[in-house]
């Protein structure tokens, strides 16, 4: 390969929330001597970016002034041309493109653009546990609509129960994840127009979390919501990020898509509102880098190496872990184990589950705020040696027979 996926990377003492919360809080005590601790856990990589990101960013930096600053053509470019050639997208302008601090800041732009706290929202279930805290936060009630896996263990939405419970609920705003997040469900296109019929018929607005749109496993293939026909175009309010891709989160910096001017016009009003919500320059020139030529080898070479680990992963999981059920993720670098036979079987605590785990380094995470009763989520992000270690440390010391 060209890049480099295969050094560790000391992260330790660099800011790094994956692994200097270790010993610090409560959950992610000190592992036992003897193990170091592996990051598992919250959803950035432990890859170094492509290099292009830093050759801009430095060049940038050369330069002594960083006062006010407009948005430079070249950030507009690199989206439409990363969105034509990664997603196929056609006819998208600069216009129709706007900054969002984050995904969630969007998310919640979104909703006060188009509802009022107190409203119900309706979500899936699983559900990514940032969308729980940023919606009940700004005031609004959750409604979840569960994700149910087919006699294949593949995640499918209920569309009977969606349409029921926005009904029931009066909700008119939903919160959309594609590919979803914790499932790793890369939404096909005939399950993307089914939902969409439903929010249709019931004058919904779409807020469609598509972070994860770049991060692909195998021979699977992301189709953005928008694009599936008008109404779509009309009704779907896009939020993107090269943070999730290109381990950037850092630097803060998201953007929307947003067709209709009506709709685009009243996000922009209530993301503006806080005058917090606007660009670093260097995170422009971050998005520049990553969304190169550079970049999308980079991004296939990334997809080859997380689709080995989740691989080998669902493989040895499935083969040594006897009682935990999982689905394949088809996107996303993460899984979410179903622990509930495990622990029924050995009368053992979740909780207790994950102590054994953080004991001997495995720093996964509680699946249970996720809406998971059992579940655990586990990121696979890193290099393959260490995806291979830690597997087998939950082999021999939590997951054992004894």
């Amino acid at each position: 390969m060209k890049y480099d996926f295969v050094s560790i990377i000391d992260r330790q003492g660099k800011d790094a929330m994956a692994v200097d919360v270790v010993g610090k809080f409560s959950g992610f005590e000190l592992p036992q001597e003897g193990f170091d601790f592996i990051p598992m856990w919250v959803a950035d990589m432990n890859f170094a970016t492509v290099p292009t990101v830093q050759k801009k960013i430095l060049e940038r930096t050369e330069h002594p002034t960083f006062g006010y600053f407009i948005t430079r053509d070249e950030y507009y470019e690199a989206i439409i041309n990363w969105q034509e050639k990664r997603n196929n997208v056609a006819r998208l302008t600069r216009e129709c493109i706007g900054y969002e601090n984050g995904v969630l800041g969007g998310v919640v732009s979104a909703l006060n653009a188009f509802a009022t706290p107190g409203d119900s929202i309706l979500v899936h279930s699983p559900t990514y546990v940032g969308f729980t805290g940023s919606i009940t936060n700004a005031g609004y009630k959750i409604v979840l609509s569960s994700l149910k896996k087919d006699e294949e263990g593949i995640w499918r939405m209920d569309y009977e129960d969606m349409d029921r419970k926005i009904k029931k609920n009066r909700i008119h705003v939903a919160v959309f994840c594609n590919p979803h997040n914790p499932t790793g469900r890369v939404w096909e296109r005939e399950e993307l127009r089914k939902a969409l019929e439903v929010y249709r018929k019931n004058d919904c607005i779409v807020i469609c979390d598509e972070i994860w749109s770049d991060i692909i496993l195998n021979e699977n293939q992301h189709i953005p919501m928008q694009s599936l026909d008008e109404d779509a175009r009309n009704r779907v309010i896009a939020l993107y990020a090269p943070s999730k891709t290109f381990n950037l989160a850092g630097l803060i910096g998201s953007y929307h898509i947003i067709y209709n001017p009506y709709l685009r016009d009243r996000v922009r009003a209530c993301s503006s509102k806080s005058h917090y919500n606007s660009m670093n320059v260097l995170s422009m020139y971050a998005l520049i880098g990553a969304y190169s030529k550079d970049g999308m080898e980079w991004v296939d070479e990334l997809r080859k190496v997380l689709s080995q680990n989740i691989n080998y992963a669902y493989d040895f999981i499935n083969k040594y872990f006897e009682g935990v059920e999982l689905s394949k993720p088809q996107g996303t670098y993460m899984l979410f184990l179903d622990c509930r036979k495990w622990c029924e079987k050995h009368h053992i605590s979740l909780e207790e589950i994950l102590k054994k785990g953080h004991r001997v380094g495995v720093g996964w995470q509680d699946g249970r705020p996720f809406h998971g009763e059992y579940a655990i989520r586990m990121n696979l992000a890193l290099p393959f040696t260490k995806v291979q270690e830690a597997l087998k440390r939950l082999a021999e010391y939590v997951f054992c027979s004894k």
